[in-house]
Parts: structure tokens; C-alpha cells; sequence
């Protein structure tokens, strides 16, 4: 079946209230940014707590759903008919129609719901549900009523026109982008921060991301991936602004400087430091991080304090009570698992220390800092003013 337009479910939003127009509007800005990756040409209009996305030329199904499917705030996505009021006996003909071309096999349960917002349509929705259910068994014998749980579930909206569908489509869910503020990503090569990135972005905050590269200890091939990743979470989150920072002679420095159980501890530290200094330049309001407690040895609780005492934004860790396998199952949802494992080193996996420390005391830390003073203010300030800037999207 030919669908010319589709009816966008949301949720969340119908709860706000007054300001709920403030997020119609937002989710109608990202469905419009996602269809200019579709070929074809669509209007998204709204009405009366509905938006659709009407076909204005040919276009490719599975590419508009595609599209759909990434846009945060929509939670179902509805290929529906819409038709004229023409008059009653032509909407049952019409609705038997929809059906004989939605389901070539016609052995399946169904059940009719109509729902009557106008009101001033002379047949009430009891009477609709009882009209087309008789219409449905008569001309498809096959067919049996199922008021329980049916296999097909027929809708029919009787507004100034009448929207007829059948299949409700999971969209992704959350909050439009650009209803809640704007936050640094910290994004390495690994499975978890793209996770985190696109699970804080589901919220309605737009992201930026920060990477700290270490040439040559790290190839291209490693920023790359990290670019590559950042574009499959900008395909959710929109375009993404990924500031690349030359770490190299930092983590040297505090290799030759600090204790080598340390190292994990405090060079973590010091990304956290840039990251918030950037954060803080392009207007972002808070860090997300990948981290996930006990994962590694910079994952401990007693860890995660002694990381949190640099930072004065606060920190999103969402993935923070979850397992490996459950951020796992998470990356291959959303399209980055199969970037993330690819054998590309980063930054933090080239320094580790044989065996880091675990409990880090923080007084103990600081002291290990203190001996970083020559030089290390100098060398961050030039990580920031020379980092590199990529638009992925």
C-alpha cells in the first residue's frame, strides 16, 4: 500500500501542560532537520494535539521510517490513509479497502477503535466500531473478532478529516532535542561513552563531544573511529561538534612525573579538567561520561570521588549502574557496537599501568599533582587553544 502520510505519536510531551506547544514545536524541528536525509518532499503540520508528516512527492518508505525511527520525542509511527469526509457509507468502503491492501492474508483477529473528536460527525464511535466490524467480517470471512488482544488493531480518528491505520511503529522515544540545555561528552573509542551520549541526548539535550587523541602512540585510524562513532549518535542526537585534543605531551609529562599506579587516576583527572574548561566555552551545562561502577580501576566508587573533586559541572553517567552486557546489548541497538570493537587503541588503553590504584586517596593524589606545577597549567592551556574542531553529523 501507497502511504501518504504518517501520524507521530509522542508521550512525554502531552504531559506538559501550557509550555507543551514549546515541544510540539521542537519535535517538528528535529522531524524536519531528519527528513532532509530522505529523498522527497514533506510538510509536517500540526493539529490539535497530532503531527503528521504528509508526502508531498514519491519518496522511499523504509527510508522515511528509517528517519522517523531516530527522532527523539516520537514514541509510535502510524503509515496511515487519510480521508475526505465524503460521507459514511463511503468511509466503511474506504476502511474495507485499507484493509483487502494492508493484509493480503486476510486469517487474523482484529479490532476496531474508533475515536470521534469531531463531534459534530452524525455516527458515534460505538456505533463506527460495531458498522466497520460487520463491513470487515463480511467481506473477509477469514477474519474473527478479538476485543482482547487482537492481531490487528484498526484505528479510525473522525476529525475534520478521518485517519485510518493499523500498524503503530516504535519510534525512539524521550525528549526533542534542544528542550533541555546543551553537554559535553567525553567520547572515546570504547563501547560505553557513545551509549552514554546517545542515552543523555533521549532526554532532549543536545550534545558536544570532546576526544583526547595521543599522536603517535595513537594512529589516525583511532580518531577516526571516534569521528565515525560520533556520527552514528549525531544520526539521533543531530550534528555534533567533536573538539579533538592533542594529550600527548601531557600524559607524557605525567608519566615521567607521577606514580605509575596513579597515572590512570590523575590523567583522568586532567581530562576531566579540559573537558569542563570547553564545556564551559561553548555554553554546555554538564559532563556525560561512559563510566559504569567496577568496570576498570577508574571506575571504583573511591575512584569516581577522587575524579568528581576537579569538576564543578555536574557529571551524567547513565550507564552508571548497568552491566558490560546490558551497555552491549544498548551499542548494537543503536548502530555502534560494531565501531566501537574495531582494534584501534586509544589514549587511556596505550598509559594504563600494570597495576592502578583502586582506592585513591585524594590528599594523596593532590601531593602526586603538585609535582606536575612546572609545567602542566601551560601544557592544558595549549591542548585547549590548539584542539581541533569536526562537525559530524
Amino acid at each position: 500500500m501507497r502511504y501518504h502520510s504518517f501520524l507521530v505519536k509522542y508521550a512525554e510531551i502531552g504531559t506538559k501542560g501550557k509550555n507543551r506547544y514549546i515541544f510540539e514545536d521542537a519535535l517538528i524541528r528535529q522531524i524536519k532537520l531528519h527528513l532532509k536525509k530522505v529523498e522527497g518532499e514533506f510538510a509536517v503540520v500540526k493539529e490539535q494535539g497530532r503531527i503528521y508528516v504528509n508526502a508531498k512527492s514519491d519518496y522511499d518508505y523504509d527510508e522515511v521510517i528509517g528517519a522517523l525511527k531516530k527522532v527523539f520525542g516520537i514514541v509510535g509511527i502510524c503509515p496511515m490513509t487519510q480521508l475526505a469526509d465524503e460521507g459514511y457509507e463511503k468511509l466503511r468502503k474506504e476502511i474495507v479497502k485499507f484493509i483487502d491492501e494492508e493484509y493480503p492474508d486476510k486469517h487474523f483477529t482484529f479490532k476496531v477503535r474508533a475515536k470521534r473528536t469531531n463531534k459534530h460527525y452524525p455516527v458515534t464511535s460505538d456505533e463506527i466500531n460495531a458498522d466497520v466490524g460487520y463491513d470487515i467480517l463480511t467481506a473477509f470471512p477469514e477474519t474473527k473478532v478479538d476485543v482482547r488482544n487482537p492481531e490487528v488493531m484498526i484505528h479510525i480518528e473522525v476529525r475534520q478529516q478521518i485517519n485510518v491505520y493499523s500498524k503503530v511503529i516504535k519510534g525512539a522515544g524521550g525528549m526533542p532535542i534542544g528542550t533541555n540545555g546543551k553537554a559535553m561528552l567525553l567520547l572515546s573509542g570504547g563501547i560505553d561513552s557513545p551509549v552514554a551520549g546517545y542515552m543523555i541526548a533521549k532526554r532532549g539535550v543536545m550534545i558536544e563531544a570532546v576526544y583526547f587523541h595521543a599522536p603517535p602512540y595513537t594512529s589516525e585510524r583511532a580518531k577516526q573511529k571516534v569521528v565515525d562513532l560520533a556520527k552514528i549518535v549525531a544520526g539521533y542526537a543531530g550534528p555534533i561538534k567533536l573538539h579533538v585534543i592533542n594529550f600527548t605531551e601531557i600524559q607524557l609529562y605525567i608519566y615521567e612525573q607521577c606514580p605509575h599506579d596513579e597515572l590512570t587516576i590523575i590523567m583522568r583527572r586532567y581530562m576531566m579538567r579540559i573537558a569542563e574548561r570547553i564545556a564551559e566555552e561553548t555554553g554546555c551545562i554538564g559532563l556525560i561520561t561512559g563510566e559504569s561502577i567496577g568496570q576498570v580501576a577508574s571506575q571504583t566508587m573511591f575512584s569516581l570521588q577522587v575524579t568528581n573533586e576537579v569538576c564543578n559541572l555536574p557529571v551524567y553517567r547513565p550507564v552508571i549502574g548497568f552491566d558490560k552486557q546490558e551497555i552491549i546489548d544498548l551499542s548494537e541497538e543503536i548502530g555502534t557496537f560494531e565501531t566501537s570493537i574495531l582494534p584501534y587503541e586509544d589514549c587511556c588503553t596505550i598509559f594504563v599501568a600494570k597495576h592502578p590504584v583502586t582506592k585513591p586517596n585524594i590528599n594523596v593524589i593532590k601531593k602526586s599533582e603538585t609535582k606536575l606545577s612546572e609545567k602542566i597549567d601551560e601544557m592544558v592551556e595549549t591542548a585547549i587553544r590548539t584542539r581541533e574542531e569536526i562537525i559530524c553529523h
